[in-house]
């Protein structure tokens, strides 16, 4: 009998209610889009949006259609009844690790994950590019539990220092404010032998973009033609994506400083090396050591088949 995920926690925080879960009545031929953050989510979003309608001949902006349910901030009887007028296949964006979700059988979960010290380095410029009216809106938006979000400090060698050391939940020991990248990142290694579970890599679909799209189509069993794939892998490149960023940047960018171009900064990877020091590293190489097993720290920080 094969051990199958269980959810053992609830997430509730300024962000997200794991809880509103719940209310969602699937489709078996549901997708589900995971990440911890920063990790690609919009970048898989605009992959399986392509995916599903080669000729771009998209009914809303993708974000739009891949609705973040965990998210507080749109009320979720709002976004139930969008998910329940879609007539095309479904894509659904969670943040929350495999132990906050009701898992099933029929939907295929693609997950995909990213070296710990590049989500920082994007999360912090995704923290920073915050407009202060999303801060009030997370912080005194009624039901949230827990701590406010605070405002970013002035360096960020002091969030690498608490996003390293601090726990958000009691169950974490690192992802202060936000939540644990590492223990969201174990929570779906674990169960990765699934059949409906599918890891991938940031650095995989940087390397070669087509090879990890087509099997992306493969697990999710979209038939593409043939003639269509230059074209899909063209429109989900960086360059594309960014030169069309209210497209398929979350509310199209307005949440951030500069809209959707602070939102797609950069898409690369290893600007950590430029700024952390020996001594920053050594908390985050504890921070692994007590989360991931070696198995999963080397496919995390460097990719690869699995």
């Amino acid at each position: 009998m094969l051990n199958l995920p269980q959810r053992t926690h609830i997430y509730q925080n300024h962000h997200f209610d794991s809880t509103r879960w719940d209310y969602f009545e699937s489709r078996d031929n549901d997708i589900i889009i995971a990440t911890s953050y920063k990790a690609g989510t919009t970048w898989t979003q605009a992959i399986v949006a392509n995916l599903l309608f080669s000729a771009r001949d998209f009914p809303v902006p993708p974000a739009e259609m891949s609705p973040w349910l965990d998210m507080r901030v749109v009320p979720l009887e709002v976004v139930l009844n969008r998910l329940k007028a879609q007539k095309h296949r479904r894509f659904i964006k969670t943040h929350l690790p495999l132990d906050g979700l009701r898992y099933s059988e029929k939907i295929k979960y693609l997950y995909v994950a990213r070296d710990t010290r590049d989500v920082f380095m994007s999360l912090w410029n995704h923290y920073v590019g915050m407009k202060n009216e999303i801060f009030m809106l997370m912080n005194m938006l009624p039901g949230r539990v827990g701590d406010e979000l605070p405002l970013p400090p002035d360096d960020i060698h002091t969030f690498w220092l608490d996003w390293m050391t601090r726990g958000t939940f009691a169950w974490e020991t690192d992802g202060w404010p936000y939540w644990s990248h590492l223990s969201n990142v174990r929570s779906w290694w674990k169960f990765r032998h699934l059949p409906n579970i599918q890891l991938f890599h940031y650095s995989d679909m940087l390397e070669d973009t087509e090879r990890e799209v087509r099997r992306m189509a493969a697990f999710l069993e979209i038939d593409v033609p043939e003639h269509a794939w230059a074209d899909i892998v063209k429109a989900v490149s960086f360059t594309e994506m960014k030169r069309q960023g209210e497209l398929y940047a979350p509310g199209g960018g307005q949440f951030w400083k500069g809209g959707a171009q602070t939102f797609m900064h950069k898409g690369t990877n290893n600007r950590w090396r430029d700024v952390l020091s020996e001594e920053e590293l050594a908390f985050y190489d504890a921070a692994s050591e007590r989360i991931l097993s070696a198995e999963c720290r080397q496919w995390l920080e460097n990719g690869g088949k699995i």
